[in-house]
């Protein structure tokens, strides 16, 4: 009988200890939801702003304008993590981020600036650039102007934010506003058949790949097939005009304002060639509404004889990695900079010869230089003959990668395996001789998206160059295309031996016996097709030579790492379904 009532209230403390410890645990999650909600509802991370009276620079400022970021990346969107560790760069190097009115004071009274002035910016409105970049200014201390079209107000597209919130994030102090225009539209549009289109705003270009001429609905006249303006001097200035007025008006209504800043979609265009009409219509109304406008992009630096209708900045694209950005503004700046290096330890068992590399996990992100290549050397590799080699490649598809074997700097010779374009190339040099081209063959097609593309060629064409020239998208990988090639390269005595993703494609060649020894090295080039940046990642994951060399995943982290990607791409998709 004791026994009976003694296990009964063994049972009765287990269930009150369970009970206990339950509610503490229901307690810290309803603290932690507490603590996010106040965090999230009442701003508790304020903007510190920086001490101006120290500024004493007059030597302008960096402007950096990012087109959208998403949690793990896409072709158009930054990775949240890549996108941190650009912040973070930047910050380690000594930027400290000035606001509209610092940039108005520079150019109109002639105040100064700090040593390392950027401008940080954000367009298109998207919700998910606010959701992630937030935190990094709170980490960072920047402050950033967030840019929206007018059109996207009120109108019921989630992925748009909306003035009630727009408003709210200006309340800490890391965001002002600004403005890309009323909306995103196309005019004068013909498709890859030589068919007029016309005009379709963004959302109904269903095919991008199929639109061969096109410009933006600001920078020309609406014309017929033949090229021939539609509408008179007088129609153009009221069409543009009424695009400004009712951007004012949504503004005004739903803000309370308009924006200080301008950037103009799409950029490089006013002053630049097009109908000076058409520019006198829109500067006119520009210089009404706004105080500042970045006309131009490409380069990020604005010196003190600026003008402030024509600024310039960077899009620094989705695919650049921290070192490719840094390498632009020392290029755009003439300042020197601090590449990052990553793994240090990996990051010793090469020699860098030119560029910058980054050593990630498994990966080598090998920037080139300013239109000149990328180079690393592997210690220990020189006077290698016989070599077994596979590595995969995943920069992007327009742009070179190379893997040089029997590389003599000295001698300048070697033999080259190239990956550029979406061809294979196999080439060789002897000293005193010429590059020799031993193969070239085309690889089957990357699997991208055609909503990956982003139209980028609007200008005004004549209607013989809509029938003689062809700058279809179609015919051309575009240029923030991923690509993703497995590698297999032996070399053995006079025979060398190239496979492509497994047994897929294979190049049997015989090399130059005259070509003897030599290192193992790495390159990274750009594509003249990218007219818009001469810098390239080469990206080189898994590289294995036997009995030499190996970064590849191995063990409980290589099933670690593809359970993250694994959980990575189901909660993307979640989040882009639902």
């Amino acid at each position: 009988m004791g026994n009976k009532y003694r296990d009964r209230a063994l049972d009765s403390h287990k269930k009150n200890r369970r009970k206990k410890i339950k509610t503490a645990i229901q307690l810290v999650l309803l603290a932690l939801v507490g603590y996010i909600l106040f965090h999230a509802l009442v701003d508790v991370e304020r903007y510190k702003e920086p001490e101006r009276s120290e500024w004493t620079s007059d030597q302008g400022f960096v402007a950096l304008s990012y087109f959208g970021v998403s949690r793990t990346g896409t072709p158009k969107l930054i990775s949240k993590r890549e996108l941190d560790k650009q912040l973070k760069a930047l910050k380690d190097q000594g930027f400290v981020a000035v606001s509209q009115q610092d940039v108005l004071d520079y150019y109109r009274e002639g105040k100064k600036l700090p040593d390392k002035a950027l401008f940080l910016s954000f367009e298109d409105g998207r919700n998910d650039s606010a959701l992630f970049a937030q935190p990094l200014l709170e980490k960072y201390n920047f402050k950033a102007t967030f840019l929206s079209y007018a059109n996207k107000m009120g109108n019921g597209e989630r992925k748009f934010l909306q003035p009630k919130e727009m408003k709210k994030m200006t309340r800490n102090g890391y965001w002002e506003l600004g403005s890309n225009g009323y909306r995103l539209a196309y005019i004068n549009i013909f498709d890859s058949e030589g068919r007029f289109v016309g005009m379709k705003d963004e959302s109904e270009l269903r095919n991008k790949m199929k639109i061969d001429y096109y410009n933006h609905y600001l920078m020309d006249f609406l014309r017929d097939e033949e090229m021939i303006p539609t509408e008179t001097r007088s129609e153009m200035e009221a069409r543009i005009t009424e695009d400004y007025r009712l951007m004012e008006e949504i503004y005004t209504a739903q803000l309370g304002f308009v924006p200080n800043v301008y950037m103009i979609m799409h950029a490089n265009a006013l002053g630049q060639g097009m109908n000076r009409l058409v520019t006198a219509a829109n500067e006119a109304e520009i210089k009404r509404i706004f105080k500042m406008h970045f006309n131009r992009d490409g380069v990020a630096f604005n010196g003190k004889n600026g003008d402030l209708y024509d600024l310039t900045r960077v899009q620094p694209a989705a695919y650049w990695y921290t070192n490719h950005l840094l390498m632009k503004i020392a290029a755009d700046t003439g300042q020197r900079m601090q590449f990052l290096t990553g793994d240090a330890k990996r990051a010793k068992d090469w020699t860098l010869v030119g560029g910058a590399a980054e050593f990630i996990d498994n990966r080598i992100a090998l920037t080139s230089l300013p239109a000149a290549p990328g180079t690393l050397v592997l210690n220990g590799s020189e006077g290698y003959r016989d070599v077994e080699l596979e590595a995969t490649l995943t920069g992007n598809v327009v742009g070179r990668q190379s893997i040089y074997v029997r590389y003599d700097r000295e001698r300048n010779s070697f033999v080259r395996i190239s990956l550029d374009n979406n061809q294979v190339t196999v080439e060789q040099k002897k000293a005193g001789q010429d590059v020799e081209r031993l193969v070239q063959l085309e690889l089957d097609e990357p699997d991208w998206k055609e909503t990956d593309l982003a139209l980028n060629k609007a200008t005004v064409y004549s209607k013989a160059q809509t029938s003689e020239l062809d700058l279809t998208e179609e015919t051309r990988y575009p240029v923030n295309i991923a690509g993703k090639r497995k590698l297999a390269i032996s070399v053995s005595g006079s025979e060398l031996r190239v496979t492509v993703d497994g047994n897929v494609q294979t190049y049997e060649s015989p090399i130059d016996d005259g070509i003897s020894a030599g290192s193992v090295a790495l390159e990274s080039e750009y594509n003249v097709q990218n007219e818009r940046d001469d810098i390239y990642d080469g990206v080189f994951e898994d590289v294995q030579i036997k009995g030499l060399y190996s970064n590849r995943y191995t063990g409980l982290n290589k099933w670690v790492k593809e359970i993250e990607r694994s959980v990575n791409r189901a909660v993307d998709w979640m989040i882009e379904t639902f």
